[in-house]
């Protein structure tokens, strides 16, 4: 582990390209991820068995969300907020393997996920009004506006970054210098916490960014002053 979140400890070098651990945990939280969803959704039957009951259900709680703030098809948006549900849940929880530190510990990660995100949304919005249409967002309810919904845009992917590095760091500094001062069983019940710590910021993470989504969506649907042909 680093002494800072923004230092970088390298693995290992692939000719000029110097490889940090963060990129080596992400690349095995990755892997681990898409081998156990290979796995487990490869032989799906009519009637399931536990673990596909238990895979339709979680499939189900990130359709429900996703409904709740898109109303239509989740499945245009499922693939998306439920990997970076997963992924930060992951990667979250990985803290508790002994010696790693989890990639969302560190803003480079943090950034990544917050600039998917950000791309995302300008992609569904242009997807839902065309790339016209979605610029012409910008300026409602006034022209005045374009400023101000422009920052709004930058500074909103920039809170989801700051949002989750904060915590999660937070979070493993507090049991990394617990850990040392008191052993191994007394920062027992502060993992747990961190655990459903690190499943709050997952899901906070996914829900904005379907809130996100939704409201450059959303700028598609027709104006109800407009009268209708």
């Amino acid at each position: 582990m680093t002494d800072s979140p923004l230092d970088l400890s390298y693995a290992f070098h692939l000719g000029p390209l110097a490889i940090s651990w963060v990129v080596v945990v992400t690349w095995g939280i990755l892997i681990v991820l898409g081998l156990g969803c290979f796995a487990l959704t490869r032989r799906l039957a009519i009637r399931p068995g536990k673990v596909q009951s238990v895979l339709e259900l979680v499939v189900g709680t990130i359709d429900a969300q996703i409904i709740a703030t898109i109303p239509g098809d989740p499945a245009r948006y499922r693939a998306l907020i439920g990997t970076l549900f997963l992924f930060i849940l992951a990667a979250n929880w990985s803290s508790l393997i002994p010696q790693v530190e989890p990639p969302t510990a560190h803003l480079e990660t943090d950034a990544a996920l917050a600039l998917i995100v950000f791309v995302a949304t300008i992609g569904y919005g242009i997807a839902a009004q065309g790339p016209w249409g979605y610029v012409k967002s910008f300026a409602r309810p006034s022209w005045v506006m374009i400023p101000l919904n422009l920052i709004e845009q930058i500074t909103r992917t920039f809170s989801l970054m700051i949002r989750l590095f904060g915590n999660v760091m937070s979070g493993v500094f507090v049991i990394g210098i617990i850990l040392s001062l008191a052993g191994l069983l007394v920062p027992i019940p502060l993992m747990a916490l961190d655990l459903l710590t690190g499943t709050v910021q997952a899901y906070i993470f996914a829900i904005l960014s379907l809130v996100f989504i939704a409201s450059a969506v959303e700028d598609a649907s027709p104006d109800p002053k407009e009268p209708k042909s």
